[in-house]
């Protein structure tokens, strides 16, 4: 088992400068050689506190790299539907130089309604933006002279600078949350995944069904699928659950507050059931997230016990990457929780996986 942490903005100027949130990150990302966590992301997001303190991962990512020596930095993730794949491949191999080769690329066809309409880019374009992008990403990285002709860009005979420090490109994850689709897409194609735990137990079924397309499709082993989970450890089970419900509650807020174009009619075949899909989540609380699995809250013990029976209900999974600092959890209970679960959890985790 390999943890890693996150960090997914989700203030605004009233609650925390940019400034601060990333200095802040900063001090965080700093423990990660120290305690064994094994990597740090960061996602691409605009406009609203949900995510808009980080429109370009790429950049903090960079900075990190210089900070932790030993942990892999993951785009969580980059958005083709917004970018242009010739400026992407670039970014993501001159990353990769200057991480040393530790790069991991997560890509993600966004999802929300207000990014796409003021990027002018249509909702049922998402699906086509995002498999033409990445696959063009993908030759830029692993070839030279490329040509490629799609309905949104065409080069001709281009090769991309710097060519990536790893051989052939860095490993590259798709974004998936509740559509067994996408998790079948990403098998196929033989990328990892990266996925939110909020669907509860349906997680097995969509594990699986990425797994069986991964094998059906000839690739080598089984694939490798990271969950991401909110994290807060501390030694008093009812102090961590009083510190951690306002913050990730506020969290929850946000997510629906910054999705609520579906709940307000806006429709789109590339996104079924969506309306639906944020209207179950606005009814979601601290209490159903950590019945549900999505969030690991309390002492060394208790986040122990929450890790194995998660395990046991959806199966194995390789990675698991940690919100540690989610909405305006103060710095100093972010970096005393993340200690703490260096120091107690981290070994167990190790040990029992």
């Amino acid at each position: 088992m390999q943890v890693g942490i996150q960090f997914f903005p989700d203030v605004g100027p009233t609650e925390k400068s940019a400034q601060t949130y990333w200095a802040e990150a900063m001090r965080l990302v700093s423990l990660c050689d120290r305690y064994g966590y094994t990597h740090v992301r960061t996602v691409e997001h605009y406009f609203t506190p949900y995510g808009g303190y980080s429109p370009n991962p790429m950049l903090f990512l960079a900075a990190a790299a210089q900070v932790t020596r030993k942990a892999r930095l993951v785009t969580g993730a980059v958005l083709p539907a917004f970018n242009h794949p010739l400026r992407l491949a670039a970014e993501i191999a001159m990353l990769d130089a200057l991480c040393d080769g530790r790069l991991d690329v997560g890509f993600a066809r966004a999802f929300l309604p207000q990014e796409f309409a003021r990027f002018g880019v249509k909702l049922d374009e998402s699906r086509a933006r995002f498999d033409e992008g990445v696959e063009q990403v993908r030759l830029l990285l692993e070839g030279e002279n490329v040509t490629s002709t799609g309905r949104f860009h065409s080069f001709t005979n281009v090769t991309s600078l710097p060519r990536p420090t790893q051989t052939p490109r860095p490993p590259f994850y798709v974004a998936a949350m509740a559509s067994r689709q996408s998790f079948q897409r990403a098998g196929a194609a033989g990328y990892n995944v990266m996925a939110i735990p909020m669907a509860g137990t349906a997680m097995a079924e969509l594990i699986g069904a990425y797994r069986e397309a991964w094998v059906a499709a000839g690739h080598p082993g089984h694939g490798t699928v990271m969950l991401a989970f909110h994290m807060f450890c501390h030694r008093d089970q009812a102090e961590a659950e009083r510190l951690a419900r306002g913050p990730l509650e506020r969290y929850l807020k946000s997510l629906v507050a910054a999705a609520s174009d579906w709940t307000a009619g806006a429709a789109s075949a590339d996104y079924p059931g969506y309306g639906a899909l944020i209207a179950g989540l606005a009814a979601e609380t601290f209490d159903s997230q950590v019945a549900k699995g999505a969030a690991w809250v309390g002492t060394p013990a208790r986040i122990t016990e929450q890790w194995s029976d998660y395990r046991r209900q959806v199966g194995d999974f390789e990675i698991a990457s940690l919100q540690v600092n989610f909405n305006d959890l103060p710095l100093e209970e972010a970096e005393a929780s993340l200690r703490l679960f260096g120091e107690a959890v981290l070994p167990r985790l190790r040990r029992a996986a």
